[in-house]
């Protein structure tokens, strides 16, 4: 019998204090009691943003605020350049469209970067072009994008860049303020050790301008009433109240540790994984440019890519993720994000070997664990 392990990209796993604070009862949103909570964490999201802007706290998944980086920053017709390089690219696309715009594709191969000279073509050869949409992280190939080199094209172009750092704000260094990121939005569920069902936005002073020409419909998701009200302490609507209790919590235990703490641990447990793959005979899905978020394997010939998630989960007690569409059965996903720490990825090693070897497939058991320790040892 082995415990329980979450790997997968989200939902990740939760630390003690944390679930304990949310088991408390719920406090009232609009009474004295919860707004230095609040406060609190609207200052600890700046922290972990690198900004000195207000970071917003909304009631919804990741893909809430995602909506919300369209709605309140464009105009109906406006053209927006986006990179398709995955399922969380391709949303960007649906989002753009479900709302009037004109979204203009940048394709990319799955498991590849995005070229920043692509973006600057783009941008070079369609004036009207008023926005560039990317992921930091791309979470369904595990490919990091090169957003401070995008930035460099952007910043200084009338032209906004919204960044989804779902799986990058609190994994890698995403200084929105010194890049000159106009829009950064994330969820609860990565980095920041929650439940799904907050998410988090952040905007430049820059895009303050866009802000004010928008005439795209919302309610919900209405950034100016919604700052505004937060700026008090209070949120417009009906909060997460729990789980802004606890984030209060993780936001606490991720400055105790420091954020460049938590990227050199991430970044730590995130070599150590990929190396020990490589050590196995395994071959990464994003070699050229990975995500410290998680670890895209390819599935080894031979071996069924379901039947290897179900020993994980099944024999070991492991949830990792698999793969969608195109690479739906051919690679599996296994996150260093969060409270995750270096023996999680030691347990979720030995567990790839045992099971690759039940599979049938030609295992020497322990030699991606070995070259883990010996990367791991280096700290």
């Amino acid at each position: 019998m082995y415990n329980y392990r979450l790997l997968a990209p989200g939902p990740t796993p939760v630390p003690d204090e944390a679930r304990l604070a949310m088991a408390r009862p719920a406090l009232h949103h609009r009474e004295p009691e919860f707004k230095p909570i609040f406060a609190a964490c609207r200052q600890g999201l700046r922290y972990v943003f690198q900004t000195q802007r207000d970071v917003l706290i909304l009631a919804a998944s990741g893909t809430g605020a995602m909506e919300a980086a369209v709605t309140n920053f464009l105009r109906r017709g406006d053209r927006a350049l986006y990179v398709n390089g995955g399922k969380f690219g391709e949303r960007w696309g649906k989002i753009l469209a479900a709302y009037g715009c004109d979204p203009v594709e940048v394709k990319v191969e799955w498991g590849r970067a995005v070229d920043p000279e692509e973006i600057r073509r783009a941008l070079d050869a369609d004036p009207a072009i008023r926005a560039v949409y990317v992921q930091a992280s791309e979470t369904s190939t595990a490919v990091r994008h090169p957003v401070e080199e995008i930035a460099r094209i952007t910043r200084d172009r009338d032209v906004l860049l919204v960044v989804d750092g779902i799986t990058a704000v609190g994994v890698f260094p995403l200084p929105m303020d010194e890049w000159g990121i106009d829009v950064v939005v994330t969820g609860s569920q990565k980095a920041l050790m929650l439940p799904p069902g907050l998410a988090f936005i952040a905007w430049s002073e820059k895009a303050d301008r866009f802000l004010e020409t928008s005439d795209l419909p919302r309610y919900y998701f209405d950034l100016k009433g919604e700052r505004k009200k937060q700026a008090d302490d209070q949120t417009a609507y009906t909060p997460a109240v729990s789980l802004i209790v606890g984030l209060k919590e993780v936001l606490d235990r991720i400055r105790a540790e420091t954020l460049e703490g938590v990227h050199g641990r991430t970044a730590l447990m995130a070599r150590a994984t990929r190396e020990a793959v490589k050590a196995l005979g395994l071959e990464l899905f994003a070699p050229d440019s990975p995500s410290d978020a998680c670890t895209a394997v390819k599935v080894p010939e031979g071996v069924d890519g379901q039947a290897l998630k179900k020993a994980l989960r099944e024999r070991f007690s492991m949830t990792v993720a698999g793969g969608q569409d195109q690479a739906k059965g051919k690679i599996i996903r296994i996150s260093h994000m969060g409270h995750v720490d270096p023996l999680d990825v030691v347990g979720a090693l030995a567990a790839l070997e045992l099971a690759l070897k039940e599979l049938g497939h030609p295992v020497a058991l322990g030699t991606g664990v070995a070259k883990a320790l010996s990367i791991l040892g280096e700290a």
